[in-house]
């Protein structure tokens, strides 16, 4: 299984300026096999120290957190020394050790020559910590589900994800579109979870694919009682249960009151902001004015909710599996619930911090605002074929932007300043600009 995130470890390994590195993301996400396989290619040791599979690892951080004290238990524990030119000494479930967490500080401050990654689920570490978080003493970064790309090459078309690199106007091809569109069908249902995509890489077993779809939902439902009180399980609990159905809407702009008739943002924003803290769902807040910076103008009790997995999604509706046979059945099912969630996770993977969507006062929406190159970008997602771009023509009328932008089944196509996008390159979407 091939990650891009390896590139960005590698720039970290480089980094004269390197700081231990804090890896965050949501649970079976592949964290723990991305850092042993940079360690397994990139260094002639690892020591690998999991705080959650064995908690004996605590104790050595109990007396002391000194950078070296703690290099000499470490070494001592394993039996050689750990602090040798060409190891990598990596911290997993950190969020599970309030104390190995806070030494990342000291190991910046008295041994900045060591290659430090700790890993942790986002839940863990932003609700778990007991003892200060060492800001401006480590560097992040954030491994989401697979791509599709990631996809594309962990299902041996490499042909195919090449071409996603070096997409321009001159190398559309129709036969390339429609191979990749057959792939992009498949992802919408299996998703990018690790595990889900070797079964169906190994297997093709649809039902394989479903049933660890369930269990990597139930383990997530299982970490609302972990993480939380009882009462804000409940309520955390409700609020999951209720996102594929407000999705599935035409209108999916979150209401409090879909959760119950009764519901108010007092008692449900909490649990909220637990998913999204645990990097289960992403948030995409409304633009009534799309001016810089976009967060200055956005209206935070406003938004709609994504899941971060679109396999995830299908799963919690149980869409059959039956429905990858059908062409474009989960494009248009669910009013575009599936191809709207797809590139609000795509966006967040190829580097966008936040989701914004703009609405007017009338029945105009844009699905998602975003920023290239200095500039604010109106992108309109269709599940269809129809040429039909009533709210972008709006957003024109209003705003004259430099391009608009519409992900759709259809080919490339440029008109003026419109752009049809092929909704599979929603991550790669940016090199259609350059050229």
């Amino acid at each position: 299984m091939k990650r891009t995130l390896m590139k960005e470890l590698v720039k970290w390994k480089d980094k004269p300026d390197r700081k231990p590195l804090l890896i965050q993301g949501a649970r079976q996400v592949g964290k723990t096999w991305l850092i042993k396989e940079f360690g397994r290619l990139f260094y002639e040791n690892t020591v690998y120290l999991n705080f959650e599979e064995k908690p004996e690892f605590r104790k050595l951080f109990e007396r002391s957190l000194s950078a070296d004290y703690l290099i000499e238990q470490i070494s001592l524990f394993f039996g050689y020394d750990i602090s040798k030119q060409g190891t990598l000494i990596v911290f997993d479930e950190i969020q599970t050790c309030a104390e190995a967490l806070t030494s990342l500080k000291y190991f910046d401050e008295q041994r900045p020559d060591l290659h430090i990654i700790s890993a942790g689920s986002l839940l863990g570490v932003s609700l778990s910590r007991k003892t200060p978080f060492p800001v401006g003493k480590v560097n992040f970064l954030t491994l989401h589900s697979l791509s599709f790309y990631e996809f594309v090459l962990s299902s041996e078309n490499e042909i195919l994800a090449d071409y996603l690199e070096i997409i321009s106007e001159k190398t559309t091809s129709s036969v390339v579109h429609d191979q990749l569109l057959e792939l992009f069908r498949k992802y919408l249902f299996i998703g990018g979870m690790p595990e889900v995509v070797k079964s169906w890489v190994d297997s093709k077993d649809p039902q394989k694919v479903r049933e660890i779809q369930t269990e990597i939902i139930k383990a997530y439902q299982n970490d609302f009682s972990k993480y939380s009180s009882p009462s804000e399980a409940i309520k955390i609990a409700e609020v999951w249960k209720t996102i594929p159905s407000i999705l599935a809407k035409e209108n999916k702009k979150f209401k409090y009151s879909d959760i119950t008739p009764s519901a108010r943002a007092s008692t449900y924003r909490t649990a909220i902001e637990w998913l999204e803290k645990a990097g289960l769902i992403n948030l995409s807040y409304c633009l009534k004015v799309p001016k810089f910076p976009l967060s200055g103008y956005a209206d935070n009790a406003i938004f709609k909710i994504y899941f971060h997995d679109i396999g995830l999604l299908g799963a919690m509706i149980n869409v059959p599996s039956k429905i990858i046979l059908e062409k474009d059945a989960l494009f248009n099912e669910y009013n575009g619930a599936f191809v709207e969630n797809f590139t609000a996770s795509e966006f967040l993977r190829s580097g966008d911090e936040e989701l914004f969507y703009w609405s007017s006062n009338s029945d105009a929406e844009i699905d998602f605002v975003t920023i290239f190159d200095g500039i604010i970008i109106p992108v309109e997602v269709k599940s269809g074929y129809s040429k039909r771009k009533k709210s972008l023509q709006s957003y024109n009328a209003k705003y004259s932007p430099k391009h608009l932008i519409r992900f759709s089944p259809r080919e490339f196509d440029a008109v003026d300043n419109f752009l049809n996008i092929p909704i599979y390159e929603a991550g790669f979407w940016k090199k259609r600009l350059e050229f």
